[in-house]
């Protein structure tokens, strides 16, 4: 947190003293592009050095990718409500329930194999499945705040890294989302 806070104040000193040179919106976009990635993705870090952190560090992309997977074969199937039409119009209702529901099977069936080598008991395994399903539902917001950054610049994806997919930071829009929850849902709720 000192660096963040050590980071804002060295931003505005150089908005401050530079005045008029930089618009506040650049300003911003400086901050909220350190924070967004780079302090957001610590978590990752963070959860692996957890005590069991080797395995609940998967979580955070289970969660992500799981859901993402879950939600996108749901909705080409029975998607009929949209979610946000606007904001991204191929996204159902149903698309999402099947998401958070996928997501906590594939964390309930992880949990399963993985369950002597984390020590797990059937208490703690539904935990972490419903830890799985609320990064779910993180994840989908962390994708759709990024379709409306993405909206907002008019542009398509962050790269072309990835053909097809887009950039780096478009397969992490989500995870950049999961992983603090993640982190904090298992510090407070795993012993």
């Amino acid at each position: 947190m000192i660096l963040v806070i050590s980071f804002l104040v060295i931003l505005m000193s150089v908005y401050v003293f530079t005045y008029p040179k930089y618009k506040t919106e650049q300003i911003l976009a400086a901050f909220f592009g350190v924070f967004y990635t780079a302090v957001m993705l610590t978590y990752i870090y963070q959860t692996r050095m957890l005590e069991k952190g080797v395995y609940i560090v998967w979580l955070i992309f289970l969660c992500s990718w799981g859901s993402d997977t879950c939600a996108y074969c749901v909705g080409v199937l029975i998607g009929k409500h949209k979610m946000s039409p606007k904001l991204s119009p191929k996204k159902s209702v149903e698309g999402a329930v099947g998401g958070v529901a996928g997501a906590m099977l594939l964390t309930l069936l992880y949990t399963w194999i993985f369950r002597q080598p984390m020590q797990v008991d059937i208490e703690e395994m539904l935990v972490l499945s419903c830890i799985g399903g609320v990064g779910a539902l993180i994840s989908m917001v962390g994708d759709l705040a990024a379709s409306a950054i993405k909206r907002n610049y008019e542009i398509k994806d962050y790269g072309n890294l990835i053909p097809g997919h887009g950039g780096i930071l478009d397969r992490f829009d989500s995870v950049i989302f999961t992983a603090p929850i993640i982190y904090y849902l298992a510090v407070y709720l795993i012993k």
